[in-house]
């Protein structure tokens, strides 16, 4: 069963991590295995969701989202837009940045570096955004209580996400634009440059969470409607069917769930960019990450049940955060790439640690109750 719905996965991967032995070394293999960790545990609460929602599809929809939907995700998401990213911020064609990342490949760092500022800006306050949006909501379930406590109670302050990723954007393009001064104003386009950058990318967060909305507003009026549809079943005393959807009810779910992994792979994507500007890196590394994705949404759908290790996702929000930092440092000062990769692996690592110990705490109390309430069971027979 392991084999049967990881198979492709450990194919990828293995194809993956020898393509980048062979084209950046040990490093390359490093840091491609570095982002496929990464984008593993950011995305793992996405196959979550996913699951939940491919499970009310009909066979022929879960197909399609399981084909189709791959391609858009990863040679989509993960392949074309960095590509994207860095043809866009260093002004020249997508097939020259290719050409130029497998052909020339100290003119092609060039570039980024000169675009380095643009991308870490626009990516800095997307993850920002994501993190702080997370870390101010009330949780039932929190991680590092002490933090996180004090935190959401902040958060019932409206639009407070929004002022303090402008006011970071503002302190670092102040900071850009002092040190471009000091330097008999040399890069005094470089302030100009971080603060529209960084205001495109908080935009671009707001138009994908409104998109996700839209979507998830639409989906929720065909739970409904197929709610009223079993009621007026029961009532009429008719066998209610399993839900099942199909038709326009499942082409708006799959349009959402595309959505949803189009908006969970930005940060996967441009977190990579804090690890490393080499495109072909980063396109085995997210792809082998979003094979492993795909393939545990399915697991997910086919087993019905998956230890719940329910600080992940706290420690993939905190790695997002640290992302976030570490792009916005990197504006102006250069931060090692592997410091920077195990920094959100050691993070993600730590989370998953907490959830298993959490895990045995959980069924060593109820075996405990369950020891206690037996020995009462015993006494209370013999008398």
């Amino acid at each position: 069963m392991l084999l049967k719905t990881f198979g492709w996965s450990f194919a990828v991967t293995a194809l993956g991590l020898v393509a980048a032995v062979f084209y950046g070394g040990w490093t390359g293999f490093g840091i491609v295995a570095i982002l496929s960790i990464l984008e593993i545990s950011l995305s793992f609460d996405n196959a979550v969701v996913n699951a939940g929602i491919l499970k009310k599809m009909s066979a022929f929809w879960q197909k399609i989202f399981l084909t189709i939907g791959v391609l858009i995700a990863v040679f989509g998401m993960r392949l074309v837009f960095p590509v994207a990213i860095v043809a866009i911020s260093a002004k020249i064609g997508p097939i020259e940045a290719v050409r130029l990342a497998l052909n020339d490949k100290d003119r092609y760092q060039q570039l980024v570096t000169d675009a380095h500022p643009s991308i870490a800006a626009f990516g800095g306050m997307f993850l920002l955004m994501i993190f702080l949006d997370f870390i101010f909501e009330d949780r039932d379930i929190k991680w590092l209580g002490w933090l996180e406590r004090p935190l959401a109670k902040l958060g019932k302050i409206d639009m407070l996400s929004a002022c303090i990723a402008l006011i970071v954007l503002m302190i670092s393009a102040m900071t850009v634009a002092t040190q471009a001064h000091q330097h008999g104003g040399a890069h005094v386009n470089k302030a100009e440059t971080v603060l529209l950058s960084g205001v495109a990318g908080l935009i671009t967060y707001l138009v994908v969470g409104g998109l996700s909305g839209f979507f998830e507003n639409k989906l929720e009026e065909e739970e409904e409607r197929e709610h009223e549809q079993e009621e007026e079943a029961r009532k009429s005393g008719k066998k209610v069917p399993a839900v099942v959807m199909a038709g326009k009810a499942a082409f708006f779910m799959f349009l959402y769930l595309e959505v949803l992994d189009a908006s969970f792979s930005f940060d996967g994507v441009i977190g990579a960019f804090a690890i490393t500007n080499d495109i072909v890196l980063m396109a085995l590394g997210l792809g082998i990450g979003a094979m492993y994705v795909r393939s545990l949404t399915v697991y997910l759908v086919r087993q019905g049940t998956l230890d719940d290790y329910v600080y992940l996702e706290h420690g993939a929000h905190y790695a997002i955060g640290a992302l976030a930092v570490i792009l916005i440092v990197t504006i102006q000062y250069e931060i090692h790439e592997v410091i920077t990769g195990l920094v959100g692996v050691v993070l993600i690592a730590w989370s998953f640690w907490s959830s298993v110990r959490r895990n045995k705490a959980l069924a060593q109390a109820e075996g405990n109750d369950s020891g206690s309430s037996g020995e009462k069971t015993e006494v209370s027979s013999g008398v």
